[in-house]
């Protein structure tokens, strides 16, 4: 059996560093917690969002134990440097980053001082490893947030017009890196997903049926629980299936905002995976996931992540 997941692990920062907890207790407590819930998820791979810092990230993989390697994006933004990555305890047989927005969507907004969009904030990271099964290639992401940040790096805007604008924006820079991963897989995929192995997970920070998490799917109509999902169709070489319809129906939202549960952590397989997969679940990083809000800055010393564990068991 293989057990892959992915986290989103908020704020991975060592302690004294701008994002980072006030208190180098808090963040040993948080290391703790963190690779407790990898050992009790039983994951052999895990795929990372938002580590801060490589130094927070060894000492991760030290408390999970010297059988575990790991790998880090270097691309990520200057003023907020959280990345990918993988933590694993496969063989490792290659890896690659990907951050390139597609030519043709350069001209999307971003901003108001129209800076063009050519790469994405947070890069993917590609890890090919073998299985009991044979190789399999994961990619981890990590899309633009749906939390607002404005001009001069704060949390509220000026007047509601810009809050119009930049919510424009956001949601515009998450669509064309959502193209952008989708580019990735294409090529990864190259019309042999009824045979290649390919997972693409991570924090889309968009629900199931959002335009933007829809676009990572690939070609329609063989979702998982639709009647086509059973026959075999020209797309499926091409398509990603999210497994999102597989987690238990009280289980199926991995972060509270605003005291309501979504689901903006997917796991996709390629059809090649579909028929190996046993189950699929959330799992937090404590009895139960925190409420947020859009204050980003109000959770520096929580030990805990905000979202949790999306994790699924495959016979491979």
């Amino acid at each position: 059996m293989l057990t892959v997941a992915t986290w989103n692990l908020e704020n991975f920062f060592p302690a004294g560093t701008p994002f980072g907890p006030g208190s180098q207790a808090v963040f040993d407590h948080k290391v703790q917690l963190l690779a407790a819930t990898i050992h009790g998820s039983g994951a052999d791979v895990v795929a990372t969002q938002e580590v801060g810092d490589p130094a927070a990230f060894d000492a991760l993989l030290t408390a999970l134990g010297p059988d575990w390697t790991g790998e880090l994006s270097t691309h990520f933004e200057a003023s907020h440097p959280i990345r990918v990555g993988f933590a694993t305890r496969l063989p490792v047989v290659e890896t690659q980053q990907y951050f390139d927005i597609p030519a043709q969507l350069h001209g999307v907004p971003t901003s108001d001082d129209g800076a063009p969009l050519a790469s994405m904030g947070r890069g993917a990271l590609r890890l090919r490893v073998t299985t009991g099964a044979g190789e399999a290639d994961l990619v981890s992401v990590h899309l633009k947030s749906k939390l607002l940040s404005f001009p001069g790096g704060g949390f509220q805007p000026h007047d509601e017009d810009e809050r119009a604008r930049y919510a424009a924006y956001a949601l515009l820079r998450r669509a064309a890196e959502a193209a952008a991963v989708r580019t990735f897989a294409d090529a990864l995929l190259a019309g042999k997903g009824t045979e290649r192995r390919l997972f693409v997970m991570g924090d889309f920070n968009d629900g199931v049926e959002a335009a933007t998490t829809q676009i990572v799917n690939g070609p329609p109509g063989s979702e998982i629980g639709t009647a086509g999902e059973k026959q075999p169709d020209s797309g499926d070489g091409w398509r990603l299936l999210n497994l999102a319809p597989l987690i238990p129906p009280e289980k199926r939202f991995s972060r509270i905002y605003r005291g309501t549960g979504e689901l903006i952590d997917h796991l996709f397989v390629s059809t090649a995976l579909r028929k190996a997969v046993q189950s699929v679940t959330t799992i937090p990083g404590a009895a139960s996931l925190p409420s947020i809000t859009e204050n980003a800055t109000a959770r520096k010393d929580a030990p805990v992540s905000d979202h949790a564990m999306v994790a699924a068991v495959l016979d491979l």
